[in-house]
């Protein structure tokens, strides 16, 4: 797991005296792992909703192994 973070645009008003905001996480899951768009998962006590599609890095063509689940997991707020 990863801070995901965004940096407002160079000059725009949300710049103004603000520093990059974590807005949620990168997660390296087992392999095998199955996640859905439509799950949601606790990281660091917060309940985050999996947003896009979840990707498999597939099997390493050197080892045989099969690499990690990625998703982006956004805090669910409000």
């Amino acid at each position: 797991m990863a801070p995901r973070a965004e940096t407002p645009t160079v000059g725009g008003d949300q710049q103004q005296a603000r520093d990059t905001v974590i807005v949620g996480y990168t997660v390296y899951a087992p392999a095998g792992s199955d996640f859905l768009t439509t799950d949601q998962v606790r990281i660091r006590g917060e309940i985050c909703e999996i947003t896009g599609f979840p990707g498999d890095w597939g099997r390493n063509p050197f080892t045989g192994l099969h690499g990690p689940v990625q998703f982006a997991a956004d805090r669910v707020t409000g």
